[in-house]
Protein backbone atom coordinates (compact mmCIF):
# COMPACT_ATOMS: atom_id res chain seq x y z
CA UNK A 1 0.00 0.00 0.00
CA UNK A 2 1.13 3.50 -1.07
CA UNK A 3 -0.12 6.53 0.41
CA UNK A 4 0.66 10.17 -0.65
CA UNK A 5 0.76 12.92 1.80
CA UNK A 6 -0.59 16.10 0.57
CA UNK A 7 -1.53 19.22 2.05
CA UNK A 8 -1.04 23.36 1.59
CA UNK A 9 2.65 24.62 2.89
CA UNK A 10 2.51 24.75 6.80
CA UNK A 11 0.01 22.73 7.42
CA UNK A 12 2.39 20.29 9.44
CA UNK A 13 2.86 17.58 6.20
CA UNK A 14 6.41 16.83 6.68
CA UNK A 15 6.30 17.11 10.18
CA UNK A 16 3.74 14.23 10.15
CA UNK A 17 5.38 12.67 7.55
CA UNK A 18 8.77 12.90 9.22
CA UNK A 19 7.00 12.06 12.66
CA UNK A 20 4.92 8.96 10.88
CA UNK A 21 8.18 7.11 9.08
CA UNK A 22 11.22 8.14 11.56
CA UNK A 23 12.54 9.56 8.32
CA UNK A 24 14.16 13.00 9.82
CA UNK A 25 13.52 14.45 6.66
CA UNK A 26 14.36 18.70 6.84
CA UNK A 27 11.05 20.05 7.69
CA UNK A 28 10.96 23.83 8.47
CA UNK A 29 8.63 26.81 8.54
CA UNK A 30 8.13 27.71 5.21
CA UNK A 31 6.59 27.35 1.78
CA UNK A 32 8.60 23.84 -0.05
CA UNK A 33 11.16 22.95 2.18
CA UNK A 34 10.14 19.29 0.54
CA UNK A 35 11.55 19.47 -2.91
CA UNK A 36 12.08 16.12 -3.62
CA UNK A 37 8.83 13.41 -2.49
CA UNK A 38 10.57 11.43 0.32
CA UNK A 39 9.22 8.20 0.88
CA UNK A 40 9.19 6.44 3.84
CA UNK A 41 8.53 2.33 4.38
CA UNK A 42 6.65 2.03 7.85
CA UNK A 43 5.79 -1.61 9.21
CA UNK A 44 1.94 -1.38 10.50
CA UNK A 45 1.76 -1.86 14.30
CA UNK A 46 -0.11 -5.18 14.67
CA UNK A 47 0.01 -6.77 18.08
CA UNK A 48 -1.27 -9.88 16.55
CA UNK A 49 2.59 -11.05 15.37
CA UNK A 50 4.45 -10.59 18.43
CA UNK A 51 1.80 -12.86 20.28
CA UNK A 52 2.41 -15.56 17.50
CA UNK A 53 5.85 -14.94 16.96
CA UNK A 54 5.98 -16.04 21.07
CA UNK A 55 3.81 -18.51 20.57
CA UNK A 56 5.73 -19.98 17.78
CA UNK A 57 9.47 -18.87 19.39
CA UNK A 58 9.59 -17.87 15.69
CA UNK A 59 13.64 -16.64 14.64
CA UNK A 60 11.63 -13.71 12.68
CA UNK A 61 8.85 -11.77 12.66
CA UNK A 62 7.96 -9.50 9.38
CA UNK A 63 5.07 -6.98 9.54
CA UNK A 64 3.28 -5.82 6.54
CA UNK A 65 4.24 -2.60 5.41
CA UNK A 66 2.68 0.74 3.93
CA UNK A 67 4.87 3.38 1.81
CA UNK A 68 4.31 6.97 2.41
CA UNK A 69 5.46 9.78 -0.09
CA UNK A 70 5.89 13.08 1.13
CA UNK A 71 4.40 14.87 -1.55
CA UNK A 72 5.24 19.09 -1.52
CA UNK A 73 2.95 21.07 -0.33
CA UNK A 74 0.54 22.64 -3.55
CA UNK A 75 -0.53 25.88 -4.12
CA UNK A 76 -3.31 27.59 -6.09
CA UNK A 77 -2.23 27.25 -9.71
CA UNK A 78 -0.21 24.50 -9.20
CA UNK A 79 -1.67 22.74 -12.48
CA UNK A 80 -0.48 25.53 -14.16
CA UNK A 81 2.94 24.92 -12.91
CA UNK A 82 2.61 27.72 -9.99
CA UNK A 83 4.88 26.58 -6.93
CA UNK A 84 6.30 23.27 -7.57
CA UNK A 85 3.45 22.23 -10.08
CA UNK A 86 2.92 19.65 -12.34
CA UNK A 87 5.80 17.21 -10.92
CA UNK A 88 4.00 17.09 -7.60
CA UNK A 89 0.89 16.42 -9.07
CA UNK A 90 2.16 13.82 -11.26
CA UNK A 91 3.50 11.98 -7.86
CA UNK A 92 -0.10 11.57 -6.81
CA UNK A 93 -0.93 9.63 -9.56
CA UNK A 94 1.27 6.83 -8.73
CA UNK A 95 -0.07 6.40 -4.66
CA UNK A 96 -3.54 4.02 -4.17
CA UNK A 97 -4.88 6.99 -1.42
CA UNK A 98 -4.07 10.46 -0.54
CA UNK A 99 -3.77 11.89 2.82
CA UNK A 100 -4.29 15.12 2.61
CA UNK A 101 -3.27 16.71 5.74
CA UNK A 102 -5.62 19.63 6.85
CA UNK A 103 -4.68 22.70 9.32
CA UNK A 104 -7.56 22.82 12.47
CA UNK A 105 -5.03 25.04 14.77
CA UNK A 106 -4.60 28.42 15.46
CA UNK A 107 -0.84 29.28 16.13
CA UNK A 108 0.50 32.98 14.96
CA UNK A 109 4.21 31.55 14.70
CA UNK A 110 3.16 29.06 11.91
CA UNK A 111 2.42 31.06 8.98
CA UNK A 112 -0.75 29.85 6.87
CA UNK A 113 0.18 30.50 3.34
CA UNK A 114 -3.66 31.98 2.57
CA UNK A 115 -3.10 34.43 5.89
CA UNK A 116 -5.67 32.38 8.10
CA UNK A 117 -6.54 29.11 8.91
CA UNK A 118 -9.80 27.88 6.73
CA UNK A 119 -10.03 23.86 6.41
CA UNK A 120 -12.58 24.05 3.56
CA UNK A 121 -11.07 26.75 1.56
CA UNK A 122 -7.59 24.53 2.35
CA UNK A 123 -9.46 21.45 0.96
CA UNK A 124 -10.96 23.13 -1.65
CA UNK A 125 -7.70 24.61 -3.14
CA UNK A 126 -6.23 20.96 -3.23
CA UNK A 127 -9.08 19.60 -4.94
CA UNK A 128 -9.63 22.24 -7.46
CA UNK A 129 -5.31 21.43 -8.55
CA UNK A 130 -6.45 17.77 -8.78
CA UNK A 131 -9.37 18.80 -10.89
CA UNK A 132 -7.86 20.74 -13.17
CA UNK A 133 -5.18 18.43 -13.73
CA UNK A 134 -7.83 15.38 -14.19
CA UNK A 135 -9.68 18.22 -16.89
CA UNK A 136 -6.09 18.32 -18.87
CA UNK A 137 -6.11 14.23 -19.23
CA UNK A 138 -9.78 14.19 -19.93
CA UNK A 139 -9.59 17.02 -22.55
CA UNK A 140 -6.76 15.11 -24.28
CA UNK A 141 -8.47 11.70 -24.25
CA UNK A 142 -11.83 13.12 -25.36
CA UNK A 143 -9.91 14.49 -28.59
CA UNK A 144 -8.98 11.19 -29.23
CA UNK A 145 -11.86 9.64 -28.81
CA UNK A 146 -13.78 12.15 -30.54
CA UNK A 147 -11.73 11.50 -34.38
CA UNK A 148 -13.05 8.02 -33.72
CA UNK A 149 -16.49 8.30 -32.34
CA UNK A 150 -18.77 9.06 -35.63
CA UNK A 151 -17.55 5.32 -36.96
CA UNK A 152 -17.31 3.42 -34.14
CA UNK A 153 -20.73 2.97 -31.43
CA UNK A 154 -18.18 1.75 -28.94
CA UNK A 155 -16.75 4.97 -29.04
CA UNK A 156 -19.46 7.01 -29.45
CA UNK A 157 -20.82 5.60 -26.22
CA UNK A 158 -17.47 6.45 -24.53
CA UNK A 159 -16.91 9.81 -25.29
CA UNK A 160 -20.44 10.64 -24.01
CA UNK A 161 -19.53 9.64 -20.73
CA UNK A 162 -16.25 11.40 -20.92
CA UNK A 163 -18.51 14.16 -21.79
CA UNK A 164 -20.92 13.64 -18.01
CA UNK A 165 -17.60 13.49 -16.23
CA UNK A 166 -16.08 16.11 -17.63
CA UNK A 167 -19.54 18.11 -16.99
CA UNK A 168 -18.85 16.64 -13.19
CA UNK A 169 -15.69 18.11 -12.82
CA UNK A 170 -16.23 21.13 -14.03
CA UNK A 171 -18.85 21.57 -11.36
CA UNK A 172 -15.99 21.37 -8.64
CA UNK A 173 -17.15 17.43 -7.80
CA UNK A 174 -14.31 15.03 -7.55
CA UNK A 175 -14.36 12.22 -10.24
CA UNK A 176 -15.31 9.74 -7.36
CA UNK A 177 -18.67 11.17 -6.53
CA UNK A 178 -19.83 10.57 -10.13
CA UNK A 179 -22.07 7.63 -10.00
CA UNK A 180 -21.65 5.46 -12.45
CA UNK A 181 -24.16 3.27 -14.56
CA UNK A 182 -22.45 0.08 -15.94
CA UNK A 183 -19.64 -1.60 -16.09
CA UNK A 184 -18.44 -0.09 -19.33
CA UNK A 185 -17.60 3.04 -17.60
CA UNK A 186 -16.18 1.82 -14.60
CA UNK A 187 -13.59 0.16 -17.24
CA UNK A 188 -13.39 3.47 -18.76
CA UNK A 189 -12.75 5.43 -15.44
CA UNK A 190 -9.94 3.17 -14.32
CA UNK A 191 -8.00 4.05 -17.23
CA UNK A 192 -7.49 7.34 -16.64
CA UNK A 193 -5.50 7.22 -13.70
CA UNK A 194 -7.38 9.93 -12.69
CA UNK A 195 -6.30 12.10 -9.54
CA UNK A 196 -10.53 12.88 -7.96
CA UNK A 197 -10.83 8.80 -8.04
CA UNK A 198 -8.47 8.05 -5.81
CA UNK A 199 -9.61 7.45 -2.04
CA UNK A 200 -8.61 10.34 0.42
CA UNK A 201 -7.69 10.45 3.92
CA UNK A 202 -7.99 13.39 5.94
CA UNK A 203 -5.97 14.45 8.70
CA UNK A 204 -7.02 16.80 10.38
CA UNK A 205 -3.98 18.40 12.22
CA UNK A 206 -4.88 19.88 15.69
CA UNK A 207 -3.17 21.25 19.40
CA UNK A 208 -2.79 18.92 21.54
CA UNK A 209 -5.52 20.38 23.70
CA UNK A 210 -7.52 18.66 21.03
CA UNK A 211 -6.66 15.43 20.69
CA UNK A 212 -7.84 13.74 24.02
CA UNK A 213 -11.67 14.27 22.82
CA UNK A 214 -10.76 13.50 19.26
CA UNK A 215 -11.32 16.98 18.24
CA UNK A 216 -15.42 16.76 18.94
CA UNK A 217 -15.06 20.89 20.46
CA UNK A 218 -12.60 21.74 18.09
CA UNK A 219 -15.03 23.85 14.91
CA UNK A 220 -12.39 22.90 11.64
CA UNK A 221 -12.53 19.50 12.72
CA UNK A 222 -15.83 19.07 12.22
CA UNK A 223 -16.14 20.88 9.41
CA UNK A 224 -14.00 18.68 7.57
CA UNK A 225 -15.95 15.70 9.13
CA UNK A 226 -19.06 17.32 7.44
CA UNK A 227 -16.92 17.85 4.45
CA UNK A 228 -15.52 14.10 4.01
CA UNK A 229 -19.32 12.15 4.40
CA UNK A 230 -19.90 13.98 1.34
CA UNK A 231 -17.01 13.41 -0.64
CA UNK A 232 -17.16 9.51 0.81
CA UNK A 233 -13.59 9.91 2.43
CA UNK A 234 -12.56 9.05 5.66
CA UNK A 235 -10.86 11.67 8.91
CA UNK A 236 -8.59 10.73 11.87
CA UNK A 237 -7.75 13.28 14.23
CA UNK A 238 -3.67 13.73 14.99
CA UNK A 239 -1.51 16.56 16.21
CA UNK A 240 1.59 16.34 13.70
CA UNK A 241 3.64 17.86 17.02
CA UNK A 242 2.60 15.21 19.41
CA UNK A 243 4.10 12.10 17.13
CA UNK A 244 7.14 13.76 16.19
CA UNK A 245 7.73 13.86 19.75
CA UNK A 246 5.84 9.82 20.15
CA UNK A 247 8.05 9.32 17.26
CA UNK A 248 11.45 10.01 19.47
CA UNK A 249 10.50 7.14 22.11
CA UNK A 250 11.06 3.56 22.74
CA UNK A 251 7.57 1.14 22.62
CA UNK A 252 7.18 1.20 26.04
CA UNK A 253 7.72 4.85 26.57
CA UNK A 254 5.08 5.15 23.79
CA UNK A 255 2.47 3.20 25.51
CA UNK A 256 3.09 5.66 28.93
CA UNK A 257 2.94 8.77 26.86
CA UNK A 258 0.03 8.14 24.99
CA UNK A 259 -1.96 6.76 28.68
CA UNK A 260 -0.79 10.22 29.88
CA UNK A 261 -2.08 12.01 26.86
CA UNK A 262 -5.61 10.33 27.62
CA UNK A 263 -5.21 8.13 23.87
CA UNK A 264 -5.32 4.86 23.43
CA UNK A 265 -3.24 4.75 20.00
CA UNK A 266 -1.21 6.87 18.26
CA UNK A 267 -1.76 9.03 14.93
CA UNK A 268 -0.15 5.99 12.89
CA UNK A 269 -2.26 3.65 13.95
CA UNK A 270 -5.14 5.48 13.16
CA UNK A 271 -4.15 6.55 9.68
CA UNK A 272 -3.63 2.73 9.38
CA UNK A 273 -6.81 1.61 10.30
CA UNK A 274 -8.20 3.98 8.23
CA UNK A 275 -6.47 3.16 4.88
CA UNK A 276 -7.72 -0.12 5.28
CA UNK A 277 -11.35 0.32 6.30
CA UNK A 278 -10.97 3.27 3.02
CA UNK A 279 -9.11 0.59 0.76
CA UNK A 280 -10.77 -2.44 1.70
CA UNK A 281 -7.90 -4.52 3.33
CA UNK A 282 -7.56 -7.01 5.83
CA UNK A 283 -4.75 -8.85 6.90
CA UNK A 284 -3.98 -12.84 7.31
CA UNK A 285 -1.20 -14.36 9.13
CA UNK A 286 1.46 -17.20 8.51
CA UNK A 287 3.04 -18.40 11.30
CA UNK A 288 5.92 -21.00 12.24
CA UNK A 289 9.46 -21.53 13.94
CA UNK A 290 11.45 -19.84 10.73
CA UNK A 291 9.08 -16.76 10.39
CA UNK A 292 5.63 -15.49 11.37
CA UNK A 293 4.17 -12.54 9.32
CA UNK A 294 1.36 -10.51 8.49
CA UNK A 295 0.14 -10.61 4.73
CA UNK A 296 -2.74 -7.81 3.41
CA UNK A 297 -4.85 -8.46 0.99
CA UNK A 298 -8.29 -7.15 0.18
CA UNK A 299 -11.39 -7.78 1.79
CA UNK A 300 -13.22 -10.81 -0.36
CA UNK A 301 -9.42 -11.95 -1.27
CA UNK A 302 -10.45 -16.04 -1.60
CA UNK A 303 -7.91 -18.51 -0.07
CA UNK A 304 -5.92 -19.40 -3.61
CA UNK A 305 -5.52 -15.74 -3.87
CA UNK A 306 -3.85 -15.07 -1.08
CA UNK A 307 -1.96 -17.78 -1.27
CA UNK A 308 -0.65 -16.33 -4.70
CA UNK A 309 0.52 -13.00 -2.36
CA UNK A 310 3.19 -15.54 -0.53
CA UNK A 311 4.03 -16.93 -4.11
CA UNK A 312 2.44 -17.31 -6.86
CA UNK A 313 3.14 -21.44 -7.09
CA UNK A 314 1.18 -21.31 -4.11
CA UNK A 315 -1.40 -19.77 -5.90
CA UNK A 316 -1.08 -22.02 -9.15
CA UNK A 317 -0.77 -25.38 -7.18
CA UNK A 318 -3.45 -25.20 -4.83
CA UNK A 319 -4.91 -27.97 -2.89
CA UNK A 320 -6.15 -26.86 0.61
CA UNK A 321 -5.81 -23.76 3.36
CA UNK A 322 -6.20 -25.06 7.09
CA UNK A 323 -7.31 -22.24 8.89
CA UNK A 324 -7.57 -21.29 12.22
CA UNK A 325 -8.28 -17.79 13.77
CA UNK A 326 -5.41 -16.67 15.56
CA UNK A 327 -7.19 -15.49 19.20
CA UNK A 328 -8.63 -19.29 18.74
CA UNK A 329 -5.07 -20.67 18.46
CA UNK A 330 -3.68 -18.85 21.26
CA UNK A 331 -6.25 -19.93 23.65
CA UNK A 332 -5.80 -23.52 22.95
CA UNK A 333 -2.17 -23.14 23.75
CA UNK A 334 -1.06 -25.35 20.67
CA UNK A 335 -2.00 -25.84 17.09
CA UNK A 336 -2.54 -29.27 18.50
CA UNK A 337 -5.02 -28.53 20.85
CA UNK A 338 -7.03 -26.01 18.19
CA UNK A 339 -7.31 -29.27 16.54
CA UNK A 340 -8.19 -31.40 19.35
CA UNK A 341 -11.15 -28.80 19.13
CA UNK A 342 -12.37 -28.29 15.86
CA UNK A 343 -10.93 -25.35 15.47
CA UNK A 344 -8.36 -26.23 12.81
CA UNK A 345 -10.53 -25.57 9.29
CA UNK A 346 -9.56 -27.37 5.87
CA UNK A 347 -10.70 -25.30 3.32
CA UNK A 348 -10.89 -25.08 -0.23
CA UNK A 349 -10.60 -22.81 -3.57
CA UNK A 350 -14.09 -20.48 -2.68
CA UNK A 351 -13.18 -20.11 1.24
CA UNK A 352 -13.14 -15.94 1.61
CA UNK A 353 -10.08 -15.38 4.03
CA UNK A 354 -10.97 -13.13 7.54
CA UNK A 355 -8.93 -10.89 9.17
CA UNK A 356 -7.04 -12.15 11.69
CA UNK A 357 -6.69 -16.08 10.02
CA UNK A 358 -3.61 -18.13 10.60
CA UNK A 359 -3.32 -20.14 7.53
CA UNK A 360 -0.99 -23.03 6.05
CA UNK A 361 -1.09 -23.60 2.49
CA UNK A 362 -1.35 -26.61 1.14
CA UNK A 363 0.00 -26.88 -3.01
CA UNK A 364 1.55 -28.82 -5.38
CA UNK A 365 3.13 -27.69 -8.57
Amino acid sequence: MKLGIVGLPNVGKSTLFNSLTKAGAESANYPFCTIDPNVGIVPVPDERLKLLGDFYQSKKVTPAVIEFVDIAGLVKGASKGEGLGNQFLANIREVDAIVHVVRCFEDTNVIHVDGSVSPLRDIETINFELIFSDLEILERRMAKTTKIARNDKTAAKELTFLERLKAHLEAGKMAKTLELENEDEEEIIGTLNLLTIKPVIFAANVAEDDLANDGADNTYVQEVRGFAKEDKSEVFVICAQIEQEIAELEDDEKKMFLEDLGLKESGLEKLIAASYRLLGLLSFLTSGEDETRAWTIPVGCKAPQAAGKIHTDFERGFIKAEVVNYQDLLDCGSYAGAREKGLVRMEGKEYVVKDGDVILFRFNV
